[in-house]
């Protein structure tokens, strides 16, 4: 490796990172497994860091965000790295458009609008957004719902979608008539329970949880983060069962739904 490019590397900047990456990815001298790696297949890897993000920021661990914010900006090198191989774009093109797009959707910072309060600022910012939509695919079929990610995870997809027809008026007024679609999907999904239709049993969950999803929408809460939140606190108390159960010298495995559930309810009771 030369030496200048040894110095890039040490130095910890952007341009280490590329450096870095750049040698990875260089045939005959490179990594065996970054040089075989594609768009897809570094894809699942790109939305794990971005849930680890997350992840440390909900349990506010600065040490694992540094790292794991390391990680994710480590995503968009790999990407940026195998475009500019294919001469599609790079990494410069990357943050010349990003910097281009905040520009544009913040004209009461950059430009002369004045805008005081987050809810106008919002507003604005979807109009542009709706606007660059527009222009976009001028050329091709707009809706509504045209261009919401189908990579997204489902429930958050559910609130995307929910978001674009609430702001063309396709939305209940307030959330009680959302209460009245839980009950409604509740019992078609009992319905479908019934008569033993597994597609019909499948459909009718799936609108259960689209439903579900609305409610958060109309609670202001991320249903995404509501259930991540919910599985730390199942794997907590859970946990504690075994806890217990430890120390009564058992597994679950010599234990029963009774006594474990009897547990539960201690730990429960006990946070």
């Amino acid at each position: 490796m030369a030496a200048d490019t040894d110095e890039k590397i040490t130095q910890g900047t952007m341009e280490s990172l590329r450096a870095i990456m750049l040698s990875l990815r260089t045939p005959e001298t490179g990594c065996p497994w970054d040089l075989e790696q594609d768009f897809k297949s570094i894809a699942p890897y790109t939305i794990e860091e971005a849930y680890e993000v997350a992840d440390a920021i909900e349990r506010n661990d600065m040490d694992d965000l540094q790292e794991e914010l390391g990680d994710l900006l480590l995503q968009v090198i790999y990407h940026a790295q195998m475009a500019d191989e294919e001469n599609a774009f790079d990494f410069d093109d990357v943050t010349r458009t990003i910097c281009q797009k905040m520009i544009r959707r913040h004209p009461h910072v950059f430009a002369a609008d004045d805008l005081k309060s987050p809810q106008a600022v919002k507003g604005m910012w979807e109009n542009i957004k709706e606007q660059e939509r527009v222009e976009k695919g001028a050329q091709a079929k707009q809706g509504a719902l045209t261009n919401v990610p189908h990579a997204l995870p489902a429930l958050m997809r559910a609130v995307k979608l929910q978001n674009r027809a609430a702001r063309v008026g396709f939305d209940w007024p307030d959330i009680n008539p959302v209460f009245d679609k839980v009950n409604e999907e509740i019992n078609e999904l009992t319905n479908a329970i019934d008569v033993n239709d597994i597609a019909l049993i499948e459909e009718e969950f799936g609108d259960l949880l689209f439903v579900m999803a609305n409610i958060g929408r109309h609670l202001t809460i991320d249903p995404e983060v509501a259930l991540r939140k919910a599985n730390q606190k199942f794997t907590r108390r859970f946990e504690g069962v075994e806890d217990k159960l430890s120390a009564l010298g058992k597994t679950t495995a010599e234990s029963n739904l009774e006594e474990m559930d009897a547990l539960w309810n201690e730990v429960k009771a006990e946070e």
